[in-house]
């Protein structure tokens, strides 16, 4: 399997259940307003930590797999959110897959490819001060 399309998929399930998540806990428990904050903490921890390893093993085109990965992870993880959300919480219609498939879409993929890019930054510094690493 390509390296693009499992972070693509493992991404894309990740965004559309914590999106599915998110929106069940706005409609049973609405006071609760800090679970937004912290699942999109978490997706960027998830998504840098990621980028980080990628780094470390020193994958090649690493970049270019995690663009592939993020444009394809947006609209994959909108149209899982639309389906989790229309069978598990409300009734969600496909009025809302138009626009999980556009500006949903964009945004999730910002949110798996800048993330990334910051893990993979972080990632070679990393590799650089190791000193058992191979590279000098």
């Amino acid at each position: 399997m390509r390296p693009w399309f499992v972070r693509a998929l493992w991404m894309g399930l990740l965004h559309g259940a914590v999106q599915t998540g998110v929106a069940a806990v706005g409609v049973r428990s609405p006071e609760a307003s800090s679970i937004r904050p912290i699942a999109l903490g978490l997706l960027i921890v998830a998504a840098v930590l990621w980028g980080a390893v990628d780094a470390l093993r020193e994958l090649d085109g690493r970049g270019m797999q995690w663009f592939i990965a993020s444009l394809i992870a947006g609209p994959f993880a909108g149209a899982l959110g639309v389906i989790g959300s229309a069978l598990l919480v409300d009734q969600t219609g496909q009025e809302a897959l138009w626009v999980a498939l556009t500006g949903g879409a964009a945004f999730t993929a910002l949110l798996v490819l800048a993330p990334a890019g910051l893990g993979m930054l972080l990632g070679g510094f990393l590799a650089k001060k190791d000193p058992a690493s191979p590279r000098s």
